[in-house]
């Protein structure tokens, strides 16, 4: 098992959301957060914006989706043809164990 975190544009949450559920992906985690990546933040006039806002996306998939679940966020949160800053990270990393609280059971 894997887990995927993306950090996203907000404006993207919808569409990646509507397509991860259409592909049978419906579980996700989501949370609002701030931060900066390489760009080091936004200057927009005479304004620096240090912090921007960014969503947290994070699932656990079993070993072989782990492509699909990553195209499908990149396709949807890449600006333009080319990219830009701020369009986003994805992080993938390894799950040892999952566990269902209310059905106290072991796995996926």
């Amino acid at each position: 098992m894997l887990m995927i975190k993306a950090i996203i544009r907000p404006e993207k949450t919808t569409e990646v959301l509507s397509e991860l559920c259409d592909a049978g992906f419906p579980a996700v985690t989501k949370y609002s957060v701030v931060g900066r990546g390489k760009q080091r933040g936004v200057k927009v006039g005479d304004i620096y914006y240090d912090e921007i806002p960014k969503e947290v996306l994070m699932f656990v998939v079993n070993d072989e989706d782990k492509d699909d679940v990553v195209r499908i966020v990149m396709k949807c949160c890449k600006t333009g043809e080319a990219g830009a800053f701020g369009d986003g990270k994805i992080f993938v990393t390894p799950v040892e164990e999952v566990y269902t609280i209310s059905s106290q059971s072991k796995g996926l």
